[in-house]
């Protein structure tokens, strides 16, 4: 059967040609309070738990960073938000099915918020992401919760549209290993399989596979135990957070060429064409 495009929505081309983009950043560990006026080893009895948001993509790392965050309980998480494409109705990047992240939401038993998009312009994208912010800094929400790991540049992005409304940006996972990270994600009783495969480094085969250890075991050199460069995104199904599994049945692999200008229609060695995706439906 031909591949058939599949739209991901979102401010999809900026965040794909900022993974194509991306080097390897990562240094020694450093504590994602540092950025913040809150000190974690306040008594919290002088003070009340700040407010955060929650930037959920329905993925390993923003499963693994709201583990880490209720663990330590120095916040009170009052809901999970996610970006949709409304005409779409698919996650960015990921480009699973808005009732797949309604589902997950309800098994952790957080409020989930969307923040939806149309036209997929970063313009826009920044636009209403200001007016969400605004709306939830209302509600005395202070920080919001990211699950990124080391791309210096995707968290100065984040942390810009955060200072226009006031707000900071709280990263768990920052500059951790990320071999240990995913040893442990899944020695925690974590499942997630592989959502999104960017063709410069994985193949359709691994579309919608199990992220397990055999999977790490077999990944080519170059590429992060974490796909923290963009080599692929997950959708986590099961594990600690979550109240019960979702029972998720794996579906067709679609493809979304990238849409940039090459001198040649040739896939060049470490290039990216494209993207495969793989559809997950609720059973």
């Amino acid at each position: 059967m031909p591949a058939r495009k599949i739209h991901s929505g979102g401010h999809f081309e900026k965040m794909q040609k900022m993974e194509v983009e991306r080097k390897d950043k990562k240094s020694s560990g450093e504590s994602y309070y540092k950025s913040t006026e809150f000190t974690p080893t306040q008594s919290l009895g002088e003070r009340v738990k700040p407010k955060a948001l929650f930037c959920w993509s329905g993925g390993k790392d923003s499963s693994f960073a709201l583990y880490k965050v209720l663990q330590e309980n120095q916040f009170e998480v009052t809901a999970l938000f996610t970006t949709i494409n409304e005409n779409f109705r698919r996650v960015s990047m990921h480009g699973i099915k808005e009732e797949l992240i309604e589902i997950q939401a309800e098994s952790i038993g957080l409020p989930l918020l969307k923040m939806y998009v149309k036209e997929g312009s970063n313009e826009e994208y920044e636009k209403n992401m200001e007016s969400f912010l605004l709306e939830q800094k209302k509600q005395g929400i202070e920080y919001v919760i990211f699950g990124d790991i080391f791309l210096e540049d995707l968290r100065a992005y984040r942390d810009a549209n955060l200072a226009k409304v006031g707000m900071k940006g709280l990263y768990p996972l920052w500059k951790q290993n990320t071999i240990q990270l995913a040893h442990e994600f899944i020695e925690l009783g974590f499942k997630t399989r592989l959502c999104c495969i960017n063709d410069a480094y994985l193949t359709d085969k691994e579309a919608g596979i199990l992220f397990d250890l055999s999977f790490l075991s077999n990944l080519p050199i170059g590429v992060d135990p974490c796909g923290e460069n963009g080599e692929f995104h997950t959708f986590c199904y099961e594990g600690p957070i979550f109240k019960k599994p979702l029972k998720v049945r794996v579906g067709e692999k679609v493809y979304k060429p990238l849409e940039i200008k090459t001198s040649s229609d040739q896939k060049m060695q470490g290039k990216t064409l494209g993207f495969w995706f793989c559809e997950f439906s609720h059973e």
